[in-house]
């Protein structure tokens, strides 16, 4: 779960950071020395010289959590309904009457034609997770499905390709023979 969040971290995770550093900024004003805080807090010397670089010269609040890093999703949850309720209509209905699949690529020029934004294939494909699509799960299975002919293949058919089970026999791959 690391994207639906709107971040890296989840809410508890950003409030614990947050608590390690306010208690970096009590270790300030006490005087302690920075490795003697980064052991305590147990993180980088690194770290807590670029939070001390920050704290003066925005104090205290400088350290606080800005919220869920990366940008707000363009299409608000109105538009994700809209665009739910279009992709259930299917690509047909679309213009894209070739085959019945939607695509990333061809979600995006939903987006495009409809919304008038753009984005990228991956931020489409991104965008769908968040939604809850799949990009591997069909929504029903094949109509061209046909669980006799797949009976009958794992029964004969598998039977003569599977393997007997036994394992090889241990080799040498050197090219000399054993004495």
């Amino acid at each position: 779960m690391r994207y639906p969040d709107g971040g890296g971290l989840t809410a508890e995770q950003r409030r614990r950071r947050e608590e390690v550093r306010m208690r970096a900024v009590d270790l300030f004003d006490d005087g302690v020395e920075v490795p003697c805080i980064a052991r305590e807090l147990r993180v980088s010397e690194k770290s807590v010289y670029q939070w001390r670089r920050t704290w003066r010269t925005g104090g205290r609040e400088a350290l606080r959590s800005g919220g869920p890093c990366g940008h707000d999703c363009r299409l608000g949850p109105h538009l994700q309904a809209k665009l739910t309720m279009w992709l259930d209509e299917g690509p047909a209905a679309h213009g894209w009457a070739d085959d019945q699949v939607w695509t990333a690529a061809r979600v995006r020029t939903l987006i495009g034609r409809e919304f008038h934004l753009s984005c990228s294939v991956s931020g489409v494909t991104r965008l769908l997770h968040r939604m809850g699509y799949s990009v591997q799960m069909p929504a029903r299975p094949a109509a061209e499905r046909d669980e006799d002919a797949i009976t009958a293949w794992r029964e004969v058919t598998w039977q003569e390709v599977e393997p007997s089970g036994r394992r090889p026999a241990r080799s040498s791959a050197s090219r000399t023979k054993r004495v």
